[in-house]
């Protein structure tokens, strides 16, 4: 199963266009990619480096509240989106700390300065937590994930709740090709911390078994591609368990798939470890809604993963 992760990260060392990119880091990358997951197999948390499970749990569950700001993420000791966060407070006019500009060049070239950047960090997320009408102004990202997927807003002003919709389509109407939801909202797009990089996914029943297709228009192959084989393998189980369904596969298409230029070693020492057998999904079974699922409802068993390997993150 995690031969199918670890055999794209091949192609790209091997065969990758090097780009620039938005972040002015650089980029190994391909262009159209698609693996392929039978979740009846395990649960696809690759093995060869630890995945935090705890954190595609809490940022799955933030997405399905519909929920855009870092708080709820913060309160759960999750802090992948905190970076987005304080980038858009960093430019706003009440900022009065140190130039943060260009941060990830110099933060390489300096320690000092990156060291000024993560305690600057610590004090917005610690201002976040402590201070409601703070968190509402600076702590909200636009309308990301959970806004499109819960409250797309339509012309009228009313809202479509694309979650529900397609889990009552799955129930009433497993046959249908339009079991669809979108990330990708044209209008939205400018005033997003982050436009979505998984942008739509479909699913599929068959033979009593769901499945999930992802699209990705942009993949962080070392470090963002695992947490979104998880988050869509999570959710297809969480669909599946309300709807009364098995899992089927989760089959994952990419657009521009790339490694960053500062994580080619440590993709490479990932590809000198063997997989592990994957681990199995526990949920409550006494939770029906995918909306009731709590952070104690999910569990995994039966993981043992080589150690993490660290690597920064592209902002």
């Amino acid at each position: 199963m995690e031969e199918a992760y670890l055999n794209l990260g091949r192609k790209i060392l091997t065969e990758g266009n090097i780009k620039t990119d938005r972040t002015n880091t650089g980029t190994r990358s391909i262009f159209g990619y698609q693996m392929r997951f039978n979740l009846a197999e395990g649960f696809p948390l690759l093995t060869t480096k630890r995945v935090p499970f705890g954190l595609i749990k809490s940022e799955l569950l933030w997405f399905l509240k519909g929920d855009t700001n870092i708080r709820f993420l913060l309160e759960h000791n999750n802090h992948i989106w905190d970076e987005w966060a304080f980038e858009r407070f960093v430019k706003s006019p009440v900022y009065t700390g140190p130039d943060m500009t260009d941060f990830n060049h110099r933060a390489l070239a300096d320690e000092q300065f990156n060291k000024i950047y993560q305690e600057e960090l610590k004090k917005f997320n610690e201002q976040i937590l402590n201070d409601a009408d703070f968190a509402e102004k600076y702590g909200d990202l636009g309308n990301i994930y959970g806004s499109q997927w819960r409250h797309w807003q339509k012309k009228n002003g009313e809202e479509i709740d694309q979650i529900k919709d397609v889990i009552e389509m799955i129930k009433k109407n497993p046959d249908s090709r339009r079991l669809i939801v979108s990330a990708w909202n044209p209008e939205d797009v400018p005033t997003m911390a982050l436009p979505p990089c998984h942008t739509l996914f479909q699913f599929y029943v068959a033979n009593g078994k769901l499945s999930c297709q992802l699209y990705q228009r942009s993949g962080d192959v070392f470090l963002g591609v695992p947490f979104n084989i998880a988050s869509y393998a999570l959710l297809t189980h969480l669909i599946a368990h309300e709807c009364q369904l098995e899992v089927g596969e989760f089959v994952h298409t990419l657009g521009d798939a790339h490694l960053y230029e500062n994580h080619l070693e440590q993709m490479k020492l990932q590809l000198t470890r063997t997989p592990s057998a994957p681990p199995k999904l526990l949920l409550n079974p006494e939770k029906y809604s995918i909306f009731d699922f709590t952070m104690e409802d999910i569990s995994l068993i039966d993981y043992h993963p080589a150690p993490g390997i660290k690597a920064p993150i592209a902002v």
